[in-house]
């Protein structure tokens, strides 16, 4: 079968055949190339503008190699290994504009995550090409959503999405605590009993993966910009969605610019943010805490977000629009989780005593905020602190070295 290349800054040359090419061509991958990966963290680190079109050639470059490293055909059925490139090239097809940003909101109100693809490849241009290629779309929708043993190696505690994105995101902020390791994880991993599993040898590699994650939660994907730019653009999305502005179908397929277009050109307070996120002229933080401070209640504040908001503006004498909460889930490193294979199966939070320091550092690193513009941060301040309950922090006096005592 004929193959061509392509030169990834992270793999070298990924090879691809006519399947992945036709595939790389239908509108609904093109239109990948227009969402960035990281959403609004170029704000923060200005090289983040890779792209989900790229981080899927990864993903489905890395499957390949683990089918090839394992020589799984025996096992597993060659049209199932060539079913697992491709749902793999396929995955992230269902993510809307900006990614995470407006993850939640197209959850709500289509009923569909971003996983839940079989829609969006069952009647178009890719449903063609997967038909011509004797593959089924429901198959490889179940691929994506992890409904099948062989797509743990998609979706699970350690697999090829989190290996690519983690070496991917790095490299494009410039982030380089921490490694990935993918050669080494993908050589030592394996189906046992309908399970994917790690052997004993790649315990290092996994630990290695797990200091990249944290590295990048607390750097880059938990920034406070990211997430105060992120909720700021989630809010006028919303705004769009309840006014009926904008249908929820049409919504979540739009790439970056169009949703940008789409709010630039909107009244009021969807166009009033368009306008700050193209200036960077974003809300502040009026409180920021983490557990120590806020406490685990806080969780429970998650589930009606907006009645919070309203009452700490009403308490403050703003518009609700001018306060903005984020809480964040609970912390936690999913990888923890991931299969060992010893003399037994054992998670690998059990056969690590660093992954239990992980797990301590990872919720230290945990925030919440609670966002408003700078002309209100001072009564928002003081409204949030007393909404949550929370002493406010005196302010930091500043010292001299001259001052020390050597």
């Amino acid at each position: 079968m004929e193959k061509s290349v392509i030169l990834d800054p992270i793999h070298g040359y990924i090879e691809f055949h006519e399947l992945e090419q036709r595939l790389f061509d239908t509108p609904q991958m093109q239109r990948l190339r227009r969402i960035k990966q990281l959403g609004f963290s170029n704000l923060v680190y200005p090289g983040a503008n890779h792209t989900r079109f790229e981080h899927s050639m990864g993903a489905m470059h890395l499957a390949s190699l683990f089918l090839k490293i394992q020589n799984l055909d025996e096992n597993v059925g060659e049209s199932k290994l060539d079913e697992i490139v491709v749902s793999a090239l396929l995955h992230d097809i269902g993510h809307g504009p900006f990614s995470h940003a407006t993850e939640k909101l197209i959850e709500n109100y289509t009923h569909k995550k971003h996983d839940d693809v079989f829609h969006l490849i069952s009647k178009n241009e890719v449903g063609d090409v997967l038909k011509d290629f004797g593959f089924t779309p429901s198959k490889i929708a179940k691929h994506i959503a992890g409904d099948t043993p062989q797509s743990q190696i998609l979706s699970s505690e350690i697999d090829v999405d989190k290996m690519d994105y983690l070496a991917r995101d790095m490299h494009y902020t410039g982030v380089s605590s921490g490694s990935v390791d993918y050669m080494r994880l993908l050589n030592h991993m394996n189906y046992y009993e309908d399970k994917l599993v790690l052997s004993n040898n790649a315990i290092r590699a996994a630990e290695s993966l797990l200091v990249s994650r944290y590295w990048m939660n607390s750097s880059v994907y938990y920034h406070h910009v990211s997430r105060i730019s992120e909720t700021m653009c989630s809010r006028a999305c919303g705004r769009l969605l309840e006014s009926g502005a904008i249908r929820p179908s049409d919504f979540s397929r739009l790439d970056d610019l169009g949703l940008m277009c789409v709010l630039r050109n909107a009244d009021g307070f969807p166009g009033e943010i368009a306008e700050r996120l193209d200036n960077r002229n974003l809300y502040k933080r009026a409180l920021y805490d983490g557990l120590e401070v806020v406490g685990t209640g806080v969780f429970e504040h998650r589930k009606n977000i907006p009645r919070v908001e309203k009452e700490i503006a009403e308490n403050a004498g703003v518009d609700p629009e001018y306060v903005m909460v984020d809480i964040p889930q609970k912390p936690e490193l999913a990888e923890m989780k991931a299969l060992i294979m010893d003399r037994t199966v054992k998670r690998l939070s059990d056969a690590s005593p660093f992954v239990k320091v992980m797990e301590t550092a990872q919720a230290g690193a945990w925030r919440m905020g609670v966002f408003s513009p700078k002309e209100h941060l001072e009564v928002v301040s003081k409204a949030a602190y007393d909404f949550f309950g929370i002493s406010k922090k005196p302010k930091t006096k500043q010292f001299k070295l001259t001052e020390l005592d050597y």
